[in-house]
């Protein structure tokens, strides 16, 4: 399964072509918060956060979602993943409790994914 990095515009057609190609109607992405780019595919979140790091990212700026691109807006992204369990950094599950984080995602995904 393809991930691709995005740091500037997908638009919402790619990234439904990339939902048909892995999991059907949602797609797995991990944001960046710190460098404000998203790699989005893969099999797991952990093969797109492994990528990013490659590329520099830092773990703590890594948080995984799922996209449901035929989804509504306030439906379309779910911020449930393995990566997301940080103890260290006040999140105990898998889905991301904190509202701050979850703004920075939805905001990038707005002005990532056109």
């Amino acid at each position: 399964m393809q991930i691709k990095i995005v740091a500037d515009k997908i638009t919402l057609a790619e990234v439904k072509k990339l939902a048909q190609e892995s999991y059907g109607d949602m797609v797995k992405a991990v944001a960046d918060i710190g460098l404000g780019i998203l790699a989005i595919g893969g099999e797991m979140h952990a093969d797109a956060e492994q990528l990013l790091l490659e590329k520099g990212s830092r773990q703590d700026d890594l948080w995984g979602f799922n996209i449901y691109p035929d989804a509504p807006d306030d439906q379309m992204l779910e911020y449930i993943s393995l990566i997301n369990i940080r103890p260290r950094l006040g999140n105990r599950s898998q889905e991301i409790k904190s509202e701050e984080i979850k703004n920075k995602i939805k905001n990038l995904v707005r002005k990532i994914i056109i």
